[in-house]
């Protein structure tokens, strides 16, 4: 069997679908299986989702990588700031109690899968550029490796991280904008990204009525704990097709926002 990449959207702690999901799937040796981050928090089960996730980790029966998205470097740091800066470990636990609840259920080889997240990851000879969150339009050179964005320090390591969070960028500068910072004008990042560094798939912003298709990006985070499914993006060779799975039930399906790709 040729090789294929499987790169699944956000499952926030989803732990059916995604088993069924992966089932469907049906990866060989010669496979790769890609999450794009946000594993964890909101759904009803992260530490068991993470540590599924992390057994196929560790099985070797295919390739399995963890881009890692906001809620993996928040938990990250709490977990450092144990160690390192307990006051402030604290303070962060205070304000969100699936920072301990979590660490406190975690299996070692599930916090092991966490702590060998990348930040980005690249797919060749596709050329394709995996990134949690999206890219900032002020951004105007990109690391060749996770070693080189490991290395970067102060500013430099700021401006990169914003990776795991953009959504909406400022219309006159391109600049990452915080969530609910956007004015009337400010774009989608996707919208406006010209593909200087390849086609980015990434999850982060839901998209409740299925995979969001741009000209340089796709999406695909299709909200699975909001009431949608859950996605994987499949690329053999130079064919590429959607393999989904309905997402959590719930009530009032939650809409992070209104937003939806331009058209065109």
């Amino acid at each position: 069997m040729a090789h294929r990449t499987a790169i699944i959207g956000d499952v926030h702690g989803l732990l059916t679908p995604l088993q069924r999901l992966v089932g469907r799937l049906s990866l060989g040796p010669a496979d790769q299986l890609i999450f794009v981050g946000d594993l964890v928090d909101k759904g009803p089960a992260p530490a068991e989702t993470v540590d599924f996730a992390a057994s196929l980790w560790e099985s070797a029966d295919y390739d399995v990588v963890l881009v890692e998205g906001n809620h993996e470097d928040r938990h990250r740091r709490y977990r450092r700031n144990l160690t390192v800066r307990p006051k402030i470990a604290a303070e962060q636990a205070g304000s969100a109690g699936e920072l301990p609840g979590l660490t406190a259920e975690l299996s070692e080889r599930a916090r092991a899968f966490l702590d060998s997240a990348v930040p980005f990851l690249r797919v060749e000879p596709q050329g394709i550029l995996i990134v949690h969150g999206g890219i900032p339009g002020s951004m105007d050179v990109f690391p060749e490796s996770a070693e080189a964005f490991a290395a970067l320090t102060g500013k430099p390591r700021q401006r990169m991280s914003k990776i795991l969070r953009t959504r909406f960028i400022d219309k006159d500068t391109g600049d990452f904008l915080a969530q609910g910072k956007e004015k009337p004008g400010d774009p989608f990042w996707a919208d406006v990204y010209d593909g200087r560094f390849g086609h980015v798939v990434f999850g982060h912003q839901p998209f409740l009525s299925g995979p969001a298709e741009f000209p340089h990006a796709t999406g695909i985070d299709t909200g699975a704990v909001h009431g949608g499914t859950l996605t994987a993006l499949v690329l053999d060779g130079d064919a590429r097709h959607y393999v989904q799975v309905p997402g959590i039930e719930v009530v009032a399906p939650q809409q992070p926002s209104d937003y939806s790709p331009a058209a065109g």
